[in-house]
């Protein structure tokens, strides 16, 4: 198991065991299975999780910004999906057959009241993921995203299933 970015939160969100990856917002982490990895919290950012099939290896990133030309704030280049989705790519297959990497996405709320559906950070979020992973060729086989509400993402690394949770629309399989 190895995270790719990150610190040791603690508190409420600390990992309920060893297989356990928590990806906190703007963070992205890789791991084989047995190992699950789970990134609460999704209003507008995007969850992108990357799953390779054959050797039961996976990535998770939980995105906040299309690209750094969104803010003035330095460091933490993750949590950009300009950045994010060609390192957790590399993280995951190390340069080789990321032609077997498929991708499930969530998030991308519009959580703010007085976005419009065309301005919202989600949809833009969504967007520039969707387009590099349209660069790399990696197929998007299921998406749970829009709405206005917040979304807790699980990547199972046996199967690649993901689940995703919410208060509002409770649990659902993608």
């Amino acid at each position: 198991m190895v995270a790719a970015s990150g610190d040791d939160i603690g508190g409420l969100w600390i990992a309920p065991d060893a297989n356990t990856v928590l990806v906190s917002t703007g963070e992205l982490a890789v791991a084989d299975h047995p190992a699950m990895l789970v990134t609460p919290a999704l209003g507008s950012c995007i969850g992108l999780a990357l799953w390779d099939g054959f050797h039961r290896r996976g990535g998770l990133a939980h995105i906040m910004l299309p690209s750094p030309a969104d803010t003035r704030m330095k460091g933490r280049s993750d949590r950009f999906a300009s950045v994010a989705v060609e390192r957790l790519i590399g993280l995951i297959t190390s340069g080789v057959f990321a032609s077997r990497l498929v991708a499930k996405i969530a998030g991308g709320a519009a959580m703010f009241g007085a976005e419009t559906a065309e301005e919202t950070i989600g949809a833009r979020n969504l967007a520039e993921v969707k387009r590099q992973l349209a660069i790399a060729r990696i197929p998007v086989i299921a998406e749970d995203t829009g709405g206005k509400h917040a979304r807790t993402m699980e990547l199972y690394l046996d199967t690649g299933l993901v689940i995703v949770r919410s208060y509002r629309y409770g649990i659902r399989e993608l």
